[in-house]
C-alpha cells in the first residue's frame, strides 16, 4: 500500500547481486508510477527511467532541458512504486564534476538503484540523433569520478554512457569504456552501437557490466535476449516503448472518438476498471480503512 515494501538500500543490493549472477537483466522504461507497478507485475527484472521520457511528459524535446529537481522528484515518485531496482537517466550529471555529485546524492536519497552519465556536451541531444559531440576525455573522466566518489552508498550503480561512437568510431568508444571503468564506473552504456558485433566488442573489452539500448526507430537493431546475452550483454532497456505504445493508443482513440462520436470501438483494447483497480492495490487500502473499498468492480479483466 502507498509504496514499495522493499527499501532503497534492499533493491540496491539485490540489483547487484543479479548482476553479479551474469545473466541479461530486461529494464523497461516506466512512464509514470503505475506503468513501474505494471512492469514488476509482468516479471521484469528492474525499471528504466527515460530523460527522453521524463522531457517529453514535459512536452519538452530530449535537449537537456529538463533540470535535476525535476528529474529527482519524478524518478522519486516512480522508484518508489516498485520493489525492483530503478535505474534513471542523469544526462551529463547537470553541471560540472561538483554538480555531478550533488545530482548522485540527489538521486540516491530519492531512492534510485542506479544511473548514468554521459559524456555528450550540452546541450545534449537524443543518443540517436545524427549531429552529436562529446566533450573530451579529461571532462568525461572527472564526471563519473566525482559520481563515484559522491555516492554514500557503495551499492548505487554508477553507469557511464558513452555517445562517441557516432563520433569518432568503435575503437574510441572501446577506448573510452575503458577510461570511464579506471575512472569509477560500475557499467558501460555505449550508446547507439552499429550492429552486435560492436556490442561484444565493448564487452570483451571491459570487466564491468554492459548495456544495451533498444530503442525503436534508432541506431542498433532491435535484438533480441537470446542475441545481447551471446554478445556478453548484462542489462537491455527499452526506454520509450511503452511511452510509444501508450501515445499511440491514445491516439487512435481520440480518432475515433473525433470521427464516431463514441469512443466505443476503443473500449476493447483499454485495460478494464478491474485490472486498473488490482495493479492500484485496492484491497489492501480496504485492510486499512474499510470504507475505502467496499464495491464490487464492474466489468471484467
Amino acid at each position: 500500500m502507498l509504496y514499495a515494501t522493499t527499501t532503497a538500500a534492499e533493491k540496491r543490493a539485490a540489483f547487484r547481486e543479479r548482476l553479479a549472477s551474469g545473466e541479461l537483466l530486461q529494464l523497461p522504461g516506466a512512464f509514470n508510477p503505475l506503468s513501474a507497478r505494471l512492469i514488476q507485475d509482468k516479471g521484469f527484472d528492474g525499471v528504466y527511467i527515460s530523460g527522453a521520457v521524463l522531457a517529453a511528459d514535459l512536452g519538452l524535446p530530449d535537449i537537456g532541458l529538463t533540470t535535476l529537481t525535476e528529474v529527482a522528484g519524478r524518478a522519486k515518485q516512480i522508484a518508489r512504486m516498485t520493489d525492483l531496482p530503478a535505474i534513471v537517466d542523469a544526462d551529463t550529471g547537470f553541471g560540472e564534476p561538483m554538480n555531478v555529485a550533488r545530482t548522485v546524492q540527489e538521486l540516491e536519497d530519492a531512492g534510485l538503484a542506479g544511473l548514468h552519465i554521459e559524456d555528450q556536451i550540452n546541450p545534449k541531444r537524443c543518443g540517436h540523433l545524427d549531429g552529436k559531440a562529446v566533450v573530451d576525455t579529461d571532462t568525461a573522466v572527472k564526471r563519473i569520478r566525482a559520481a563515484a566518489d559522491a555516492r554514500r552508498d557503495p551499492n548505487l550503480l554508477i553507469m557511464a554512457r558513452t555517445d562517441i561512437r557516432a563520433v569518432d568510431g568503435l575503437q574510441a568508444a572501446i577506448d573510452r569504456a575503458k577510461q570511464l571503468v579506471d575512472a569509477g564506473a560500475d557499467a558501460i552504456f555505449p550508446e547507439a552501437m552499429k550492429d552486435l558485433g560492436e556490442f561484444e566488442a565493448v564487452s570483451n573489452a571491459i570487466e564491468v557490466p554492459v548495456l544495451a539500448n533498444m530503442t525503436e526507430f534508432g541506431k542498433s537493431e532491435l535484438f533480441t535476449t537470446s542475441q545481447l546475452a551471446s554478445a556478453g550483454i548484462n542489462m537491455v532497456i527499452y526506454p520509450v516503448t511503452l511511452l510509444r505504445s501508450a501515445m499511440g493508443a491514445a491516439e487512435r482513440t481520440l480518432d475515433a472518438i473525433k470521427a464516431d462520436g463514441t469512443q466505443s470501438a476503443a473500449v476493447p483494447d483499454m485495460q478494464t476498471r478491474a485490472r486498473l483497480y488490482e495493479l492500484l492495490d485496492y484491497e489492501a487500502y480496504s485492510a486499512f480503512d474499510s470504507g475505502v473499498f467496499n464495491f464490487q468492480v464492474p466489468g471484467i479483466r
